[in-house]
């Protein structure tokens, strides 16, 4: 079976799997929604067809007995019961397991899942086909495409057919035989067939109207998330080239080029939020799984829950969304099991024995807010302040002095829980740090409320995007930074007459701000800047929030807000907790992206202990700058060094496993030959030591190796050349460790062993093919096909576009096209090629379903060079090979003559 039909499958089985566990759990409390039981049974059977075509004969096994019950549910012959929507939730199971199993191993799970066909075949056998409908259940609609005959698990579903498929017929008053209603042409909505009578126009209206309502997927097309990134990276980058020409414009009152200026900052504004709506999801997307989840948490827990979600189709940025699936789920898996009480125990205190989860999530300026909020038992304030005495985070006089909004964000410190037993699923309070931290990495803050008895309220605040952000810019101690403009509340200048408003408490300096204290921190202080700040002048304080509280930054200088690009951190400072990023202003300088949250936990000694704090700048002032240096002993007994990251692999060779091939060296290394060039002019050979140590360098297929006399150490060290050499293959000299140290040429010793090795990265398969195909599937199965094995791909859903594409000026190494295609086929299409004088030529292969002779003969006679049925990856890739070598053999023979 071949890769790249795998991988598609599995996409689009996931897509479809995704939202089927919400909908079963619909479906089991909406028994009598035909459109539900329509849409589950079309996934499965969508997925046992496929299967059949591709040859997973264990899902594919498993998806005809899921579908068997799911179609006696569809026909009302078997009744929709938590207990037979059980047993179809694990035969999704056991498909998603395989479907895992594929995914990871490439091969179906060994599982046996023969038992679970047992029952699901049990169930829907238990049923007598006579077509007796179960009493309490309407009469669900069903379409030709869900009533195809038993032999269509081995036939492929195409999901772009099956998108267009037509919609659902009203049910004769006499059902046709299975096989004669698939087998028949789709019935178009203008006709009417002759088996049912005409419906009234009154009749008429409902049901169109639902059937004429298209899902967002079939609205959509599926881009890959790569190519989303680099588009948004591009953005960024034009974003930061208007940033650097908005300050020229600023710098000359009367430019010339201040209107294309202005235009261009207007059409990457507009750019900018095209492209961030690409990336934009529902949040719902984030919520597929938690109906599920609930469900399963109620049966092994006994308790019962109703989970409303409202503002599932609130929209936000990608990578926020894949930051909070995590958090969500725990967040809901803890007021499941820890915040709704046992039916008993709610009906002994007044409650409905039902509890409630609402989860709901709307926009709110700039962010989205999500709630989490259970009426459940709430969270009992007095066992969280014994279980934080008893972990010594408060002494028992604190204690005493605490209020309830101080005592609730102890429940988000590392490891602090207040269940009285290790539960399988949660405890309120296990992993919220972890929960918090999520959260607050991201930009957004948790915000937790509680009523005992009553019910708890978790409150998540997310920005709407992480990638271009508007930032405030600030100057502290002569350097610029970034502070997010989400976490900035206000602005507050104090002029220097008004600095005696500054108080201290103990050894923090606050500032009495409306009636409440606000502590201070010098931004320069805290990343140990000069201050630059003398009694005469004014200071600015930036307000942030972080979490519940607000803090002031105070700077020397307070600049104009900007759009930045958020670029991530290298990785010397991805461990510095004060910096979340770095951007490039408009000036271009490069400055960091403070991290407030981070500036917090500083200021307040919980990041780490000042001696550990002290350490890790120590470490880092060591690093910053630095290279990996491998030092070397060539053989005359000096040392050498080559920056670590050119190195592939340090090996050893016995050195009898040294062989001459003329006179060059060479040793058997994985299955081929390793050509070898020693440091010194010296022979390491006679005088070397034993085993041989070799410096490997490799890049694709090419590997050569160096022969030293010892491999001494690996140092990390500012690599600076302090004199240029004239030796050849040495850079120059640098001070390493103290010592005078060669740094040698990696280029002159690749070269002199092995001349040709950039020349090999651009072998023939470097080839530019032109896919014309109106299939979207099939023009995807080609190009996965084709660029798995090297080939550059443009892909053209008609000839005419290619033809327009072609007289544009585009040119390409060879054309693969069908031959049956709207407004001009392939047979036209290959006539106009060979028409031109540019591409008389070109290689051409048909792809087709056609397989007459007569057809085969046809396409020769306009141009085709082969003519291939669809669709056999491997014979493809194989055809491709064999016309480029018999090409290049043509054009060697004529250059001979």
């Amino acid at each position: 079976m071949e890769d790249e039909i795998i991988q598609e499958f599995l996409a689009e089985s996931w897509e479809n799997l995704v939202r089927l566990d919400t909908e079963i759990v619909s479906l089991e409390q909406n028994p009598e929604d035909p459109d539900l039981i329509g849409s589950i049974f079309r996934t499965i059977h969508t997925i046992k067809g496929t299967c059949g075509f591709i040859g997973l004969n264990r899902t594919g096994e498993l998806a005809h007995a899921t579908e068997n019950v799911l179609g006696k549910m569809r026909d009302k012959k078997l009744p929709i019961s938590e207990s037979s929507i059980s047993i179809v939730l694990k035969g999704i199971d056991g498909i998603k397991e395989l479907l895992q199993s594929l995914e990871a191993t490439g091969q179906e799970s060994t599982t046996d899942y023969n038992p679970l066909i047992k029952e699901l075949d049990a169930l829907s056998d238990s049923v007598e086909d006579s077509g007796a409908a179960v009493p309490g259940l309407n009469q669900l609609p069903t379409s030709s495409m869900d009533m195809q005959s038993e032999s269509a698990a081995n036939s492929f579903s195409n999901p772009f057919d099956e998108a267009m498929a037509p919609a659902p017929e009203p049910e004769p008053a006499t059902p046709a035989p299975q096989a004669s209603v698939s087998a028949a042409p789709p019935v178009l909505e203008a006709e009417v067939a002759p088996p049912a009578p005409a419906p009234k126009p009154a009749e008429q209206t409902e049901p169109v109207e639902g059937v004429a309502r298209k899902s967002v997927a079939d609205l959509s097309i599926r881009v890959n998330v790569d190519v989303l990134d680099s588009l948004m990276n591009l953005v960024g980058e034009l974003v930061l080239t208007r940033n650097q020409l908005l300050q020229l414009a600023r710098t000359e009152e009367e430019s010339k080029y201040s209107h294309s200026i202005s235009h261009l900052n207007r059409v990457t504004t507009d750019l900018q939020e095209g492209v961030m709506k690409t990336r934009m999801q529902p949040i719902g997307n984030a919520w597929s799984k938690l109906p599920r989840l609930v469900r399963d948490l109620c049966q092994i827990t006994g308790r019962h829950i109703d989970l409303e979600m409202s503002g599932s189709e609130t929209e936000l940025d990608r990578t926020v969304l894949d930051a909070i699936k995590d958090p969500l789920t725990h967040m809901v898996r803890n007021s499941a099991d820890h915040g709704i009480e046992l039916p008993e125990v709610r009906r002994d205190s007044g409650k409905p024995e039902t509890g409630t989860i609402n989860l709901n999530a709307y926009h709110e300026g700039g962010h989205v807010i999500i709630s989490i909020e259970d009426d459940g038992a709430g969270i009992n304030t007095d066992r969280v302040l014994q279980k934080a005495i008893q972990n010594e985070l408060v002494t028992e006089a604190e204690a005493a002095k605490m209020t309830q909004s101080e005592i609730l964000p102890m429940i988000f410190h590392p490891g602090f829980s207040t269940a009285e037993k290790v539960s399988s699923v949660s405890g309120r309070g296990v992993g919220m740090d972890v929960v918090k931290t999520a959260i607050e990495q991201i930009g957004g803050t948790v915000d937790l409320a509680t009523n005992l008895g009553k019910g708890t309220t978790v409150r998540i605040k997310i920005p709407l995007t992480l990638a271009i952000i508007s930032a405030l810019v600030v100057e502290s101690g002569g350097e610029c930074f970034a502070i997010p403009q989400l976490g900035v509340v206000e602005l507050v200048r104090l002029e220097a007459e008004d600095r005696q408003k500054i108080e201290r408490i103990h050894q923090h300096e606050v500032f009495r701000l409306r009636d409440r204290l606000l502590p201070l921190v010098y931004l320069s202080d805290t990343l140990e800047l000069d201050r630059a700040l003398t009694d005469e002048d004014d200071i600015y304080i930036v307000v942030v929030q972080v979490g519940e509280n607000q803090l002031g930054l105070i700077v020397s200088e307070v600049f104009d807000t900007e759009e930045i690009v958020v670029k991530p951190m290298g990785s010397l400072l991805k461990d510095v907790a004060i910096y979340q990023g770095t951007t490039i202003l408009g000036d271009g300088r490069v400055i960091m992206i403070l991290d407030v949250a981070g500036i917090a936990s500083e200021f307040n000694g919980l990041q780490k202990s000042p001696q550990d704090h002290s350490n890790a700048e120590n470490e880092f002032d060591q690093s910053n700058d630095t290279t990996s240096l491998l030092l070397f002993d060539p053989g005359n007994q000096t040392t050498m060094a080559v920056p670590l990251s050119l190195v592939a692999r340090l090996e050893e060779f016995p050195r009898e496993s040294i062989e001459r091939s003329g006179n060059r060296l060479i040793v058997q290394y994985r299955g081929d030959l390793l050509p070898l060039q020693p440091v010194s002019e010296m022979d390491i050979l006679e005088k070397g030591p034993d085993p041989q140590p070799v410096i490997v360098f490799s890049e694709g297929d090419c590997s050569m190796g160096l022969l030293v006399n010892e491999i001494k150490d690996i140092l990390n060290e500012r690599l600076d050349i302090r004199m240029q050499s004239q030796r050849e293959g040495v850079l120059g000299t640098a001070i390493v460790n103290n010592c005078a140290t060669d740094i040698i040429d990696t280029q002159y010793y690749i070269s002199s062993i092995v001349p040709h090795w950039y020349d090999r990265a651009t072998d023939h398969k470097k080839l530019d093919i032109l896919v014309v195909d109106d299939s979207l599937f099939f023009r995807q199965l080609v190009t996965t096909a084709l660029e798995s094995n090297g080939y550059r791909v443009n892909t053209q859903s008609s000839a005419v576009n290619a033809i327009e594409m072609i007289e544009h000026g585009e040119r390409f190494d060879f054309i693969i096209s069908d031959i049956e295609m709207p407004v001009m086929d392939g047979f036209a299409f290959a006539k106009w090629v060979r028409g031109r004088s540019d591409m008389s030529t070109i290689p051409m292969i048909a792809m087709t379903s056609l397989s007459a002779k007569s057809d085969e003969q046809y396409a020769e006679q306009m141009g085709f060079n082969r003519f291939l049925k669809k669709f056999n990856a491997k014979q493809l890739i194989d055809t491709i090979e064999e016309i480029v070598r018999s090409r290049a053999i043509s054009e060697s023979g004529a250059r001979a003559s």
